[in-house]
């Protein structure tokens, strides 16, 4: 490959997904190393004034300031973009700063959004505390009804955003459906796919605007950092996200865009193995415990939608027993499973929803959301997938289950 190969998008648009994970992006320096270079540099110099000048102006290609660009966080901004199969796409520094910047860069006062109610608890709280205090009002629907959403629409509506497969429930929303809904009303949809990742899932293939990631779960998927991504039009992401980044400063680290890099090296193989002992995981569990939610097992509710829309079925999802205490016992007695409300990682992970991610929502809104005592959300990492249910089933025995 040569150095520039890999931000050429006449060459990188024919390779096919895993190609582009690994080699998509690099730029490599006069060096030519093989393994992308990592600039840890907060500004750059000019030969002379009237560069930098021409530079500030657009005038002239170039970095200005690495908070506006880096070389390494380039290179990942483009790779994720190849993925997505996106135009373009610009790196935060947490997830949670993309899902901010995604909304707030294209809502002001008297507009609306229409949001899902299944989602991470931070997410929630966008919508439901930080939004209205702009003057931006909300509604929140059932993000598995469509109709909800047409249901919801106003005439000042901007926004749609949600997530699917949504945190920690496991809904499914028709993603087709729902981007319908909104193109023809000039309404923006902003998708959460961070569970699935574009290894499994690409929203802008069923019309969605925006797709919005924190990077720091599968994308780097062995828990070593936080960024957050997200993909658009060129128009979008360069006229309308950009002058909201530039100026509020959410930007990713050079070092933790190169370890998110190094990750997505192995994220197809990373992903569908783990997706595999998921569902063998799922399978145990179901008959076992009170139910299961696990959108590639038969008794989902929106299976056969989640196949139609995921390529697998990540390694992410819930299942209840009877009550905080029991879900706590069963945490307790976990010898190789960590309990941490992180996701995406190498390992398997478990957390009390109600308790850790979602402690910030009212008891009220976790009833609304589906987010009960006694359920408990699964990460299931890359360990041999009988040695987890081992785990899971003396854990279980120990917890009256």
């Amino acid at each position: 490959m040569k150095r520039k190969t890999g931000q050429d998008r006449s060459i990188t648009q024919n390779w096919r997904p895993t190609t582009r994970a690994i080699r998509g992006g690099t730029a490599r320096s006069e060096y030519g190393e093989t393994s992308e270079a990592l600039f840890l540099t907060s500004g750059y110099c000019y030969d002379k004034a009237g560069d930098a000048a021409a530079r500030f102006a657009g005038e002239q290609e170039g970095m200005t300031y690495s908070r506006l660009q880096n070389p390494t966080v380039q290179m990942l901004e483009e790779r994720i973009a190849l993925l997505e199969g996106a135009e373009a796409c610009r790196t935060m520094a947490t997830g949670m700063a993309a899902m901010t910047a995604s909304l707030l860069c294209q809502l002001q006062t008297g507009d609306h959004l229409v949001g899902g109610r299944a989602a991470f608890g931070s997410c929630r709280w966008l919508t439901d505390t930080l939004l209205p205090k702009f003057g931006i009002a909300t509604t929140i629907v059932d993000a598995r009804d469509p109709q909800a959403f047409l249901d919801a629409v106003r005439p000042e509506t901007k926004v749609f955003f949600f997530e699917t497969p949504a945190n920690p429930t496991m809904d499914i929303a028709d993603l087709k459906a729902i981007c319908d809904i909104a193109r023809e009303r000039g309404i923006t949809t902003v998708v959460d796919n961070a569970f699935a990742t574009p290894a499994l899932q690409r929203p802008m293939e069923f019309g969605a605007d925006v797709t919005a990631y924190s990077a720091t779960k599968m994308m780097d998927g062995q828990g070593r950092v936080l960024a957050g991504a997200v993909c658009g039009t060129e128009d979008f992401i360069t006229n309308t996200l950009l002058p909201f980044t530039r100026n509020t400063g959410p930007t990713l680290s050079p070092f933790n865009a190169w370890v998110v890099l190094k990750g997505l090296e192995t994220l197809d193989l990373r992903i569908h193995r783990q997706s595999e002992n998921a569902m063998r995981i799922g399978e145990f569990l179901e008959g076992r415990v009170p139910r299961v939610l696990h959108p590639f097992l038969q008794s989902h509710p929106q299976h056969e939608l989640a196949k139609r829309q995921m390529d697998a079925c990540g390694p992410i999802f819930a299942f209840e027993v009877e009550g905080r205490d029991q879900a706590h016992a069963l945490l307790d007695a976990l010898e190789l499973v960590d309990i941490s409300n992180n996701i995406g990682d190498s390992r398997s992970l478990m957390t009390h929803p109600a308790s850790t991610t979602h402690a910030s929502v009212s008891p009220d809104k976790q009833i609304e959301m589906g987010v009960t005592e006694g359920l408990l959300r699964i990460n299931v990492g890359l360990e041999d997938a009988q040695d987890v249910i081992d785990d899971l089933d003396q854990a279980l025995k120990q917890a009256g289950l």
